[in-house]
């Protein structure tokens, strides 16, 4: 907390790539929002940035030489399942993730983008909405409400989190549905 900005830097790129501090970065934000309400901008680009660059990281070692692990850890079938998964939707793969509060899991979707080849910059701009939406709800919710928004988010941050995913589930369902092409009707063929 003395570091302010680069402590949640930090805290976020730890945090996103070798170790795990569940709810640190997310109470950090909070934490410096309320306590200093004129550097949420400040205190949410940190947190997102450091939370990108940390799962680059992961992505990185993913893309290297993930597949083994991945695959002895978790099953063949189950893997290729999900890496068939991310390749035809990799950025909601990695996106819905990203919003979730802990204790769901992020990471495994993290190296399994990296694994699946999912294009550095598709996986990033989903890491920056993902990480930048819940950081700056987590910040205007200090702004707005000050200590009593850790005690929400302890109390409801699933319940919202949980609603967030079922809005982007339905939209890119949606997005699906009428993004598919149409094929050529028999009037057009002559």
């Amino acid at each position: 907390m003395a570091l302010g900005a680069p402590g949640i830097f930090l805290v976020a790129f730890l945090d996103s790539s070798i170790l795990s501090l569940p709810e640190i970065a997310d109470l950090l934000v909070i934490w410096m929002v309320t306590n200093n309400k004129s550097r949420i901008v400040i205190y949410v680009v940190s947190a997102t940035v450091g939370s990108l660059l940390g799962c680059l990281l992961l992505y990185g070692i993913g893309r290297k030489g993930g597949a083994g692990v991945v695959h002895r850890r978790f099953g063949s079938t189950n893997v290729e399942r999900a890496l068939n998964a991310f390749r035809r939707h990799g950025i909601m793969a990695v996106l819905i993730p990203s919003i979730l509060p802990p204790p769901a899991p992020f990471k495994i979707f993290v190296l399994l983008a990296g694994v699946a080849d999912i294009s550095v910059t598709r996986f990033s701009i989903a890491i920056l909405i993902g990480r930048g939406l819940r950081y700056t709800v987590e910040g205007l919710l200090a702004l707005w409400y000050g200590e009593r928004a850790m005690a929400f988010i302890r109390d409801n941050g699933t319940t919202v989190a949980l609603a967030t995913v079922a809005v982007i589930a339905v939209g890119f369902l949606v997005y699906l549905r009428f993004s598919k092409p149409k094929a050529p009707s028999p009037d057009t063929l002559q």
